[in-house]
């Protein structure tokens, strides 16, 4: 579904996305980075909100969290595309592509979803979580008010302001996938792994369950000194 995107900024004849660290600039018919938000008309519009390619219903440790209400399930909504080049993505099949497939839902019908299933929280995971912010910041406003806790799992290459936004509606955990060090973020993921520290410090620091992921690449983060650094 195609809707007005929540963080953005009107440059000249140009819309400027706030939504990652991406930024980016997009002249009328264009698309970002991650092909899901456009420039129509001098207006940003995000064209994934509410679209689901993936749902189910996990137990907490495998998003992964470990330390975070353990033994819990979490229903788990996914969409499509990311912010990152990963050549290794584990779930290449709905990041790397923005597709129509997949069901709408409401940020009401996912939480009704997720206390008829028994589940304690809800996940916003699989692809890219950043990119379903103004569905998220929903999710997760409908979710606290019911009783349940919101988590995010996510490669934390969100804009500050992002961030303070998914903290305020109610986000109460993040795992955050580092990649690698600097030099393999910047190589193959095309990014700035200093941000992603950046991020994942603020949220800690805002009270924010905090834990990190490394998937291990032969060649590109098996060192001891990204590992342990």
């Amino acid at each position: 579904m195609v809707r007005e995107a929540l963080l953005q900024r009107r440059e000249g004849g140009k819309v400027r996305c706030l939504t990652c660290q991406r930024q980016c600039l997009l002249g009328e018919g264009q698309a970002g980075w991650c092909r899901t938000r456009e420039n129509r008309g001098g207006t940003l519009f995000t064209t994934i909100y509410g679209l689901v390619s993936s749902l189910s219903a996990n137990p907490i440790e495998k998003k992964p969290l470990f330390h975070f209400y353990p033994g819990s399930v979490a229903l788990t909504a996914g969409s499509w595309s990311c912010n990152f080049a990963c050549p290794w993505c584990q779930n290449w099949e709905i990041s790397k592509r923005h597709g129509a497939q997949g069901r709408f839902m409401t940020p009401l019908a996912f939480v009704d979803l997720t206390l008829r299933l028994g589940c304690q929280g809800t996940s916003i995971s699989f692809n890219e979580p950043t990119l379903s912010l103004e569905w998220a910041l929903e999710v997760f406003r409908l979710a606290r008010k019911r009783g349940l806790y919101n988590t995010f799992v996510t490669n934390g290459y969100m804009t500050e302001k992002a961030l303070g936004l998914l903290i305020e509606a109610g986000l109460d955990a993040m795992n955050v996938d580092i990649k690698g060090d600097a030099e393999a973020v910047r190589k193959f993921c095309q990014a700035d792994g200093e941000v992603v520290w950046r991020n994942a410090l603020l949220a800690k620091a805002r009270g924010v369950h905090v834990e990190v992921t490394t998937l291990v690449i032969p060649t590109v983060n098996q060192r001891p000194s990204v590992l342990q650094g």
